[in-house]
């Protein structure tokens, strides 16, 4: 006799469901959140698509011009941030978007959205090439100008402690959204034979500690004291060197195993390397929300600095509590004494 008890196995929990699931958290839910949470994953969804063929329909390699930020854009950095804007546009919640591969705010034509994004369409994309892993990152904060007109800088330029919803993905060697809208973390993992994503790590924690730090040492000479000499501490303890190169690869990692990741301020860099709005912010929130720390490495919380700047970039200091905790305890920088507001 067959059993038939196994013949109709549950497939998990999809992310529309649990996002439908989970609207009761919020008093002014309206759905228009779990929208953009669902654009975003369609978008995830695409990308994940064209990364996966890259190499056979030449879409790897640069397109000859330069970002904002001055970087060599990818062929995949236009097409990512192309697909997260028309998918943002279409779901008619968010007003603007700000992106590290434009400019100033794109208004999305949406004057009566609530929302704003602050988009990284594609994470470490100079390793498409080499198949290494790669994400989007992305913060959503709430609009402070009233609806019905475009979005004002004042909309965009919020402290990370606003943020109601931030989040990543990751395409490696399975696909994945994580995200939080303060409730803890969750991630999901994409089944491309359904099309879905699957709640696979629910209420993810990150260890207290661990045993990875992840710096490019190779800039070694360039850092502060108080930075080698945690470096050393690190080695001392026989600890990991893990850098990928690749922020959310080694972000993701950190989380699960336990680690520290740290892209310190130098003197060719010295506010850093890392973008506050759209890379930072978004990791700090999901880090902390998991039980981790996040500094700009000069004694100030991340979702604590308001920023002045659309491309506003920081030092960057984010991994398991204790770990962190040591990390501070070497002085990794001269007290920022400027005013957190």
């Amino acid at each position: 006799m067959v059993d038939k008890s196994k013949l109709g196995q549950p497939v998990g929990t999809t992310l529309d469901r649990f996002i439908k699931n989970k609207q009761d958290e919020f008093s002014f839910a309206t759905g228009e959140l779990s929208q953009i949470l669902r654009d975003i994953g369609l978008a995830g969804k695409i990308i994940n698509r064209e990364i996966s063929r890259a190499g056979l329909v030449d879409l790897g390699g640069s397109v000859g011009e330069q970002n904002i930020q001055g970087e060599n854009q990818q062929k995949l950095d236009v097409i990512a941030n192309i697909r997260f804007k028309r998918a943002l546009r279409n779901g008619g919640v968010v007003c603007a978007i700000v992106s590290e591969e434009d400019d100033g705010i794109i208004d999305l034509n949406n004057p009566h959205g609530r929302y704003i994004v602050a988009i990284d369409p594609l994470d470490g994309s100079s390793n498409i090439d080499v198949n290494v892993s790669i994400g989007t990152i992305f913060s959503v904060y709430r609009r402070l100008s009233p609806v019905g007109g475009p979005a004002l800088r004042e909309d965009v330029l919020q402290k990370g402690d606003d943020q109601v919803a931030a989040g990543y993905l990751l395409y490696g060697s399975s696909t994945m959204l994580v995200y939080s809208t303060g409730h803890g973390v969750n991630g999901f993992t994409y089944d491309p034979s359904l099309g879905e994503f699957f709640l696979s790590h629910p209420n993810m924690k990150t260890p207290a500690t661990g045993s990875i730090y992840s710096i490019n040492e190779g800039s070694s000479q360039l850092f502060d004291d108080g930075v080698r000499q945690y470096i050393q501490h690190c080695k001392e303890q026989q600890l990991t060197a893990r850098y990928i190169g690749s922020l959310v690869g080694d972000f993701h990692r950190n989380m699960l195993k336990g680690g520290i990741y740290i892209y310190p301020a130098t003197p060719k860099a010295p506010n850093g390397k890392l973008r506050l709005l759209y890379e930072c912010n978004a990791l700090a929130y999901i880090i902390e929300q998991a039980g981790g720390k996040a500094t700009n490495g000069k004694g100030k919380r991340i979702l604590d600095l308001l920023p002045n700047e659309l491309h506003q970039r920081t030092p960057f200091f984010i991994g398991s509590s204790e770990m962190m905790e040591m990390a501070e305890s070497f002085n990794l920088a001269t007290a920022d004494t400027s005013p957190v507001v």
